[in-house]
């Protein structure tokens, strides 16, 4: 990147924020100010747009860093995986983004094939996880270690139709999408995403759009 080039830190309070399909609260946890996140209940399909939408981003390419940290729910069921993660590209009407999400009991299972699965994309509304699964395994899941009830930090680097995701700070991907579906002109909002049986927490949302990141590729 240019020397100076710089994330701008997104302030994580009410007015900011606007729940879609979930409930969201703003709470103190692990001594900081987060914001709590569970999927409404009366939604039962997987891969949808249950997040919390970030308002005045317009995202296309860039940088998006944030900490995540997910819990089962009491009433989670034995198949749900604390699912969290970030959409991005969020159109208008939230009827289309991109997403990322991780599946953090998935991360330490003793089930090879469930480590495989610890990491997810998706694209809303076509090509959610059933659909990429049956027609392009293995492609769009991959392994990292992970856990529940532990930050994790999420970066993702979007750049036309490809986008990568970095955990904890590691100089390699976790996994990379060079195909993203909704193409490489789609552009919108951002999202904290959670799924079925998860409380996810989010905190320290830092945004760096393309224009900071002149020279991302030398």
């Amino acid at each position: 990147m240019t020397k100076g080039t710089y994330a701008q830190l997104i302030k994580l309070v009410e007015g900011n924020l606007v729940a879609n399909k979930v409930y969201m609260s703003n709470v103190k946890f692990q001594g900081k100010s987060v914001v709590q996140v569970v999927k409404d209940s009366t939604i039962k399909e997987a891969d949808e747009p249950t997040f919390v939408r970030v308002k005045n981003i317009d995202f296309k390419d860039g940088i998006i860093e944030v900490n995540v940290l997910s819990r089962l729910l009491p009433t989670a069921a034995p198949t749900d995986r604390g699912f969290i993660g970030l959409a991005f590209r969020i159109n208008d009407n939230n009827s289309k983004f991109e997403c990322i999400y991780i599946r953090p009991t998935n991360g330490r299972a003793d089930n090879q094939l469930r480590r495989n699965h610890s990491i997810q994309y998706f694209s809303f509304p076509d090509y959610k996880f059933q659909r990429l699964r049956k027609e392009s395994p293995e492609m769009y899941e991959s392994y990292a270690d992970m856990g529940l009830n532990e930050w994790t930090k999420m970066k993702i680097i979007v750049k036309g139709n490809q986008a990568k995701l970095f955990l904890n700070n590691n100089k390699q991907p976790s996994l990379i999408v060079n195909d993203l579906k909704l193409g490489a002109d789609a552009s919108g909002a951002i999202g904290f995403f959670v799924d079925v049986g998860t409380e996810g927490y989010f905190s320290d949302l830092k945004v760096t759009k393309h224009q900071q990141m002149k020279y991302l590729d030398k």
